[in-house]
């Protein structure tokens, strides 16, 4: 099964990508994450990323899509895999339907107030790496694993959720009329617990 996975930041894509990895026994291809380890082992790619990442330029789609090509080609996606946080445009997605032919592109529809509620109010424990909601804290700002101080990321501020949802807009959102056109978009109610949102991700898929 190959789906690409759409939705907000905060939309709890990662969380129902790596639930999926392991029901249908696919892996989860996430771009960030190979840059991310790219960046870490300094291949001749990571070298690559940082030398544009440190003029504040966005990574070429280029590269991103010759990079998720490469990553699609490697053995353990011979039964599919779940692409998350690719593609993020429509030039992306048209490169994409060259080389795969995606089954399902599911969208998690979380309401933009919520998606600000809920990363606005996380916070985060530099000692041990905990992530908690302020509305679990009862006013509290220390870890309730390990008694540190709780932290704001600047990602996460109300002001900082906003702009990426308005890039998100602009950028991500045609996806959604891309592939509805195609007949592969399946929308799916965000709101609501994990385990609500993942059983309805489940039907949307035929599962």
């Amino acid at each position: 099964m190959k789906i690409v996975l759409l939705g907000a930041p905060g939309s709890g894509k990662g969380t129902h990508a790596q639930r999926l990895t392991k029901e249908l026994n696919i892996p989860q291809i996430s771009t960030g994450d190979i840059f991310r380890k790219n960046l870490k082992e300094e291949t001749p790619l990571g070298l690559q990323v940082k030398e544009i990442m440190a003029k504040g330029q966005l990574v070429p789609d280029a590269i991103t899509v010759a990079i998720v090509k490469d990553r699609l080609a490697q053995d353990d996606c011979a039964n599919g895999y779940i692409l998350d946080g690719f593609p993020r445009s429509l030039v992306q997605a048209e490169e994409l339907d060259k080389f795969e032919d995606v089954q399902f592109a599911v969208n998690i529809d979380v309401d933009k107030q919520a998606v600000i509620d809920r990363l606005s109010g996380r916070r985060f424990c530099p000692d041990c790496n905990g992530t908690y909601h302020v509305s679990t804290l009862n006013g509290q700002d220390k870890c309730p694993n390990c008694g540190g101080t709780l932290i704001t990321r600047q990602d996460d501020s109300e002001q900082t959720v906003r702009d990426r949802l308005d890039v998100y807009e602009k950028t991500t959102m045609p996806l959604i009329d891309y592939y509805a056109r195609q007949g592969k978009l399946v929308n799916v109610d965000g709101n609501g617990t994990i385990e609500e949102v993942y059983n309805r991700v489940l039907r949307a898929i035929g599962k």
